[in-house]
């Protein structure tokens, strides 16, 4: 699959976040990248500052990042519909990390 027919399915998928979560979300850009360098099986990562660990003093920080890696996602999806549902899944839960919710908790939610 092309990157750029990847890009289109990952914007078909956002469109399956839930609209609270999407709307709650505050100085967040969401990245494709072709793999993650230190773990190649890894499919998305939260980087930035969780809205729960934000002070007074948060301001002017660049957007916080949600990445997406290409090359994992596609090496466990065999459809494209599989791309547009596990990117999905990939970013709630990465946003979850952006609400200050941790991967045990996240795990008790199912979303693990």
């Amino acid at each position: 699959m092309s990157p750029a027919r990847f890009e289109e399915l990952v914007g078909e998928s956002l469109d399956l976040v839930p609209p609270r979560f999407a709307e709650a979300m505050d100085n967040v850009v969401i990245l494709v990248e072709p793999r993650n360098e230190e773990d190649p099986t890894l499919l998305g990562l939260y980087h930035g500052v969780a809205l729960t660990e934000r002070g007074y003093d948060y301001g002017g920080a660049l957007p916080d990042r949600i990445f997406l890696y290409r090359e994992a996602i596609l090496d466990i999806c065999e459809t494209e519909q599989d791309v547009v549902d596990e990117v999905a899944v990939t970013v709630v839960h990465e946003i979850a990390h952006h609400f200050g919710i941790d991967d045990h908790t996240l795990h008790e939610l199912g979303w693990g």
